[in-house]
C-alpha cells in the first residue's frame, strides 16, 4: 500500500504535537510515561518553596513540586501542585506538611501519611497541609524571651549604675580612698607584726621544743595514771565503800537507840544527872582544898596529932 505524501505529514505533524507535549510536560517536571497522581496543599506562605523541589515521604522521594499559585487574588493563599509516584499509597487524610530541609537549605515538602484505613488519595485531592518550625524559627522562639530578659537586666543595670553614681558623690569617693588607705595601713602593720612573730619563734625555737617535749612527756604519764586508774578495782573498793556507810549507819542507828556506853551516855538522863553531880561534888571538894588544905593533908616533924574537922568545917576539940 502506497502512502501518500498528505498522510505522511499528517503522520509527521502529530508526532511533533506529541513530541512537543511531552518536551513541555517534562520540563514543567511531569513526565507523561509514569503513573503518578497530582495533590494539592495550600499553604499561607511558603516560606521560598520552589517548583521542582523534592517531595518525600519518610525522606524517600516520591514526587516533586510541579507549581506554585495564588488560589485567588483576595485570600493571598498559595497552592502548590505535587506530582506523586502512586507506586506508595497513603490515604487522602494524609497532611502535606513545609519544613526546612537542612539548616541552610531551602524548603521541602514531605508527605505525612495517615494509617486510618481510609481511601487512598487520588488525582486531584487536596490533602491537609501544615508547617514545621526550622532551626531558625526555633532559635528565634529561644531567643525572644532570652533577649527581653537581657534588656530588662540591662535595663535595671542601669539604673544601679546611675543610682551608684549619685550615692558616691565626691566626699563618698574621698572617704573611700581614705579607707582603702587606712586598709592599707593596717595590712602593712599586720605584715610587720608577723614577722616579728616569726622572728619570735625563730629566737625560742628552742625552747617551744622543750615546751613540747614536757607536753608530750606529761601527757605520758597522764596516760600511764590513768592507765593504772582503770585497771584499779572500782567496783570492789564501791562495794567496800557501800559496806563501811553501811557500818556507820548501824553505829549512829544504835547511839539513837541509846545502846552502848555511848548511847547510854547521850540518852540516859539519870546518868547524865548522875555525872553532873559528882562533878559539882569534885569542884567544891577541889575548891574546899583549896582553901582548907589543913583538913587533908597533915604533917608534923614531933607527932602531934592531927586537927579534926567536922562536915561543915569546924575543928572538934578533944575530950580530956
Amino acid at each position: 500500500m502506497k502512502i501518500t505524501r498528505e498522510v505522511k505529514t499528517a503522520i509527521l505533524a502529530i508526532t511533533g504535537i506529541l513530541l512537543f507535549i511531552f518536551g513541555f510536560s517534562y520540563l514543567k517536571g511531569k513526565n507523561l510515561l509514569d503513573d503518578s497522581i497530582i495533590v494539592y496543599a495550600k499553604y499561607d506562605n511558603v516560606e521560598g518553596l520552589t517548583p521542582s523541589t523534592p517531595v518525600t515521604i519518610n525522606g524517600y522521594i516520591v514526587g516533586k513540586v510541579l507549581d506554585i499559585y495564588f488560589e485567588d487574588e483576595s485570600s493571598g493563599v498559595l497552592v502548590v501542585k505535587m506530582d506523586i509516584d502512586t507506586k506508595f499509597k497513603f490515604s487522602k487524610n494524609s497532611k502535606a506538611e513545609l519544613f526546612q530541609n537542612g539548616f541552610i537549605g531551602g524548603k521541602a515538602v514531605q508527605i505525612i501519611p495517615a494509617y486510618d484505613n481510609d481511601a487512598n488519595a487520588e488525582d486531584g485531592d487536596y490533602l491537609k497541609s501544615q508547617v514545621k518550625e526550622g532551626m531558625m524559627e526555633l532559635v528565634n522562639e529561644r531567643l525572644t524571651p532570652l533577649q527581653e530578659k537581657i534588656e530588662k537586666v540591662m535595663s535595671e543595670t542601669d539604673t544601679l549604675l546611675v543610682g551608684f553614681n549619685n550615692a558616691f558623690d565626691a566626699k563618698a569617693q574621698q572617704d573611700l580612698k581614705n579607707s582603702i588607705a587606712s586598709l592599707n595601713a593596717t595590712v602593712s602593720s599586720f605584715n610587720a607584726t608577723a614577722k616579728s612573730l616569726n622572728s619570735l619563734i625563730d629566737n625560742n625555737k628552742s625552747k617551744l621544743d622543750n615546751t613540747i617535749t614536757n607536753f608530750e612527756n606529761t601527757s605520758g604519764n597522764l596516760s600511764t595514771m590513768t592507765d593504772k586508774m582503770a585497771q584499779v578495782d572500782i567496783a570492789k573498793t564501791v562495794e567496800d565503800l557501800q559496806s563501811t556507810i553501811k557500818k556507820f549507819d548501824n553505829l549512829i542507828a544504835s547511839v539513837e537507840n541509846g545502846e552502848g556506853s555511848i548511847g547510854k551516855l547521850l540518852k540516859d538522863d539519870e546518868l547524865y544527872k548522875n555525872l553532873s553531880g559528882a562533878s559539882n561534888q569534885m569542884e567544891e571538894l577541889l575548891q574546899d582544898m583549896k582553901l582548907n588544905p589543913k583538913r587533908y593533908v597533915h604533917f608534923s616533924l614531933f607527932g602531934k596529932k592531927p586537927k579534926r574537922y567536922d562536915a561543915e568545917g569546924n575543928e572538934i576539940e578533944d575530950q580530956k
